[in-house]
């Protein structure tokens, strides 16, 4: 019983509370949702620096960075054109890889011999995944998913092995998202291709 009341465990447990409940409210279009999601990843980089999950503070850093940003664009101004969603070129998906390799062995140099990280390869390589995953997101580009979800895909047996189990569901459940995310954004490519096809 005592390990279910533990603060990691309730960290866990609020962290995860806060961040549905930002994609709840991002859902809706609500800027609040940026407030609920600076909570959820500071709660959250306090419980992976107990789990030496170092490569993950420094991703989660980088989220709180956009979630700022993102809470001030939303507050005094918005681009009156929204970018469509859009295939990554050959180009892009050289940048993609580009990003992914780079991180990887900047990340995993510094984990191996700056910190006491006991998974140091794992970590900088769900770290790596995600970075090329959210740079194509900013970009509004399809493959973004795919990334994202390959990191989801190393981060799930990692958050079991730490014994984070609350995140792992959560991981699981962003999974799932970013599937069905792909499948939807795809919808929306073939229905703007229809009607640009129409209206020529």
């Amino acid at each position: 019983m005592e390990a279910f009341l533990s603060p990691i465990i309730i960290l866990q447990w609020l962290g995860t509370g806060f961040g549905i409940t930002q994609v709840l409210l991002s859902r809706k279009n609500n800027i609040n949702n940026y407030l609920f999601g600076i909570i959820s990843i500071l709660i959250g980089m306090w419980v992976l620096y107990y789990s030496k999950l170092y490569a993950d503070i420094l991703l989660n850093l980088y989220y709180l960075g956009m979630s700022i940003y993102g809470w001030f664009y939303w507050k005094f101004g918005k681009l009156k054109k929204e970018v469509p969603i859009t295939y990554a070129s050959i180009l892009e998906h050289y940048k993609a890889i580009g990003i992914v390799i780079a991180c990887f062995i900047i990340m995993s140099y510094w984990l191996v011999f700056h910190t006491n990280s006991d998974v140091p390869y794992w970590d900088a390589c769900t770290t790596a995944f995600a970075w090329a995953g959210m740079w194509l997101m900013a970009k509004r580009k399809m493959e973004n998913w795919i990334y994202l979800n390959i990191s989801n895909i190393i981060s799930i047996p990692l958050l079991f092995y730490k014994e984070l189990y609350i995140y792992a569901g959560l991981t699981i459940f962003l999974f799932a998202i970013g599937t069905s995310g792909y499948f939807k954004w795809r919808h929306i490519i073939l229905n703007e291709s229809k009607h640009a096809y129409k209206a020529a």
